[in-house]
């Protein structure tokens, strides 16, 4: 039997990969490597899921999710990151004084299922660093030039893209090693999943409300198909599902205050989780367009989401595109949309 890959060869035997940016990569999975053990062990712990205040954009803030930042923090400032903006700090910070890159991060995804045993991540982008550090994250997402996540989960589990395509890896629990898996992952085509949020469909725009009743409708609607609902509350467990097994996911805006722009921050889970979907073939807009043509005017802004399998992802693009009158209520006749 071949011997698996790690990371660190494969990034030594990728001569484009920049040293100090397989460096960075590298950091990031030697502190998730560490969150991992942490996780494993639970309420061994302590309370990990122990509300301890809140961040900037009014969410309650966990144990762990503090305890992440720093820990990545800490190891990024003997790395090649001038630059470092978390979801969990205010403002972006210096790390290196001497670096050449920005990296963004929510270093704990999806915390509020901590204590549910529900996987969680880490999601993490890199761009190259400009004087002002602000303006080294308020730009398009086409200037990243890697974009992963870590999922902390049954197994523990890395997906990344230095934009030429996406690359899984799984941390091996005895050789504590990330070791590659593939390396021309590819969102599947056919699948008949969504996941969506239903609770909130009385706050939805009429187009969304209207694709997604397609969809319930079943082999009995325009659809002609049956599909299944899926919703974890996790951005990295959904994303990882859909890039492993197809699908789309939709946080589109609603009518509630505060989600007038969605509810998940560009900078650190959308624009990364958008380029790794792209890279690995699929599409992610915020309903309509393109997200990663797209860019915010402070850290913490929020967009809507939509990423999956392209033809799902261009459909719902398509009902914003609708009549009114085709989106008012369930339009069964609606034979553009039969699979």
């Amino acid at each position: 039997m071949t011997k698996p890959v790690d990371l660190a060869t494969w990034l030594a035997k990728n001569a484009d990969i920049p040293n100090d940016l397989g460096d960075v990569v590298l950091a990031m999975c030697d502190v998730g490597k560490d969150l991992s053990r942490k996780i494993a062990r639970g309420a061994l712990e302590g309370a990990m899921g122990a509300a301890v205040g809140d961040n900037t954009d009014g969410d309650v803030q966990k144990a762990l999710d503090i305890i992440a930042d720093e820990h990545f923090f800490a190891k990024l400032q003997n790395s090649a990151v001038r630059w470092y903006a978390s979801e969990e700090r205010e403002d972006v910070i210096e790390a290196n004084p001497s670096g050449h890159l920005a990296l963004a991060t929510d270093p704990l995804d999806g915390s509020s299922n901590i204590d549910v045993n529900v996987s969680i991540g880490t999601i993490f982008s890199i761009y190259h660093a400009k004087p002002d550090p602000n303006e080294s994250f308020l730009r398009p997402g086409t200037d990243q030039i890697v974009a992963g996540y870590i999922i902390y989960g049954p197994q523990t589990g890395l997906m990344v893209t230095f934009g030429k395509g996406t690359i899984s890896f799984l941390l091996d629990p005895d050789r504590q090693e990330f070791v590659l898996m593939n390396d021309a992952v590819r969102v599947p085509e056919a699948s008949s999943e969504f996941a969506v949020n239903a609770s909130n469909y009385r706050h939805w725009s009429k187009p969304v409300r209207a694709y997604i009743d397609d969809c319930l409708a079943g082999e009995t609607g325009p659809r002609g198909k049956n599909f299944n609902m899926r919703w974890v509350a996790s951005l990295v467990a959904e994303a990882h599902r859909i890039i492993t097994r197809g699908g789309i996911f939709l946080y589109p805006s609603d009518a509630r205050k505060g989600y007038e722009n969605g509810r998940l921050r560009m900078v650190y889970e959308c624009a990364p989780i958008a380029m790794l979907v792209e890279q690995a073939g699929g599409e992610a807009t915020d309903g309509s367009d393109r997200l990663l043509e797209q860019s915010v005017k402070t850290l913490h802004a929020r967009t809507p989401l939509v990423f999956g399998t392209p033809d799902k992802v261009g459909r719902v693009a398509t009902y914003h595109d609708l009549p009114e009158n085709e989106t008012s209520a369930l339009f069964r006749e609606r034979g553009l949309f039969r699979d």
